[in-house]
């Protein structure tokens, strides 16, 4: 098939959907209240993390396997993925009883590892390897070659867009409105490929906006340059969206169907991730969660208009919870790290804390070590404020007071050194 001219028609996605009916529930668009308060617009969700497999990655996974040969299936099938789409190919081959390689990357959280044991339930077997999807997609690729198994890809294959596309077929059925905006995440683009191809046939007037995360914007670099375009280093973060090179067949549909990206920062997507959980209980991903974040960079454009958000998947790991609210904490500007040198005598950390802290700052990382040969002792403090307003009155108070620091915040190699 020429990739070039490749572009999912209604009947494929039609298609797609008949077989999808026999393993996928349409999720429900919710509409959310304290987003559309917040941003003076009709909020709504679509819910894919209610999935069995807690993502939307069982409609391409499933259409795709479905779509092979008897002999295909009986030789077995191979596939890479950072967890979402190795679920839901794991429990394609479940239900298809067929046996499964599965790649991941050695850097996969140990949740979504035992969630593709679980939905597999013994027809698959999981090959740790590679630092990245990119790695793990390439020794998976090759071993299907050795052995004549059949790939399934991640998101590069009409199969698998077209699967995905039935997303958009449910966002209008259940929509009672005109839509004006639809945010959709992109990790490889296979999602808002077939999103946005089937939204377009039926109203081109809503708008498609990609959504990145900043350290692996491969979509935007692609886009900007006119080809498919290799990213040399990518922030592995947002792990389900953190891939390096988009795909040939995704890169020749978002020419058509995006009308924005915007890349959203790493820190930011966790402000959203605890926000949906303290706010309205639900439990995202990273990737899950850019779309909601890029709200908040087009807030001037969706005020009074009918905006989509797909939430993508739940698949995240509890134990990177408070690693993902220091991250929230830093972007926000709410959590402040120093080296402070204080004079080495007694009451001089009492006399910081009594004179120099404000009544809402609350020192959370302390790490000093006294060198006795030195008039003053350099201290490593993490000082968390209530508001970005209070870092400043707190800076002016250290200023006045001849207080002697260095900011670590915005040193990127010391603070990695230190904190």
């Amino acid at each position: 098939m020429d990739v070039s001219r490749y572009f999912p028609q209604l009947q494929d996605i039609s298609k797609a959907k008949i077989t999808l009916s026999e393993v996928v529930t349409p999720t429900p668009l919710m509409h959310n209240m304290h987003l559309s308060d917040a941003y003076d617009a009709n909020v709504f969700l679509k819910r894919e993390d209610l999935q069995i497999v807690r993502s939307y990655k069982i409609r391409g996974a499933y259409n795709k396997i479905k779509s092979l040969s008897p002999e295909q299936l009986e030789c077995g099938i191979v596939c890479a993925s950072a967890g979402n789409h190795a679920q839901g190919v794991a429990l394609s081959c479940k239900l298809l009883n067929i046996k499964g390689t599965i790649y991941m990357p050695s850097t996969t959280p140990k949740q979504k590892i035992e969630q593709v044991k679980m939905f597999g339930n013994g027809c698959i077997e999981i090959i740790l390897s590679g630092d990245t999807f990119d790695a793990s997609n390439i020794e998976a690729k090759e071993y299907a070659s050795q052995t004549g198994k059949t790939f399934i890809p991640p998101f590069d294959d009409p199969k698998i867009i077209e699967g995905q596309g039935t997303i958009g077929m449910e966002i209008l059925q259940d929509s009672k409105c005109q839509l004006d905006y639809i945010f959709v995440p992109i990790g490889g683009g296979g999602i808002v490929s077939g999103i946005g191809s089937y939204i377009k046939q039926i109203s081109p007037s809503t708008k498609i906006i990609g959504v990145e995360p900043a350290g692996a914007a491969s979509m935007k670099a692609s886009l900007e340059k006119g080809e498919v375009t290799e990213l040399d280093r990518i922030d592995k973060f947002v792990d389900g969206a953190a891939v390096k090179r988009v795909g040939n067949y995704t890169f020749e549909i978002c020419k058509e169907v995006l009308d924005d990206i915007v890349v959203v920062p790493e820190g930011a997507v966790c402000s959203t991730i605890l926000e949906l959980y303290n706010k309205n209980a639900i439990v995202v991903e990273p990737a899950g969660a850019i779309s909601v974040t890029a709200l908040r960079f087009y807030a001037d454009k969706i005020k009074g208009k009918n905006v989509v958000c797909i939430i993508s998947g739940s698949n995240n790991d509890i134990t990177r919870m408070e690693e993902m609210r220091e991250k929230s904490l830093l972007y926000e500007r709410l959590k402040h790290y120093f080296i402070i040198r204080f004079p080495q005598r007694s009451g001089a950390l009492l006399g910081f804390i009594r004179d120099t802290l404000g009544p809402n700052d609350d020192i959370t990382h302390f790490s000093y070590i006294k060198k006795t040969n030195k008039e003053a002792g350099p201290a490593v403090i993490g000082i968390e404020v209530a508001t970005p307003e209070d870092y400043l009155k707190l800076i002016k108070r250290m200023d006045e007071q001849g207080i002697v620091y260095e900011y670590l915040n915005e040193k990127k190699d010391l603070f990695e050194f230190l904190i």
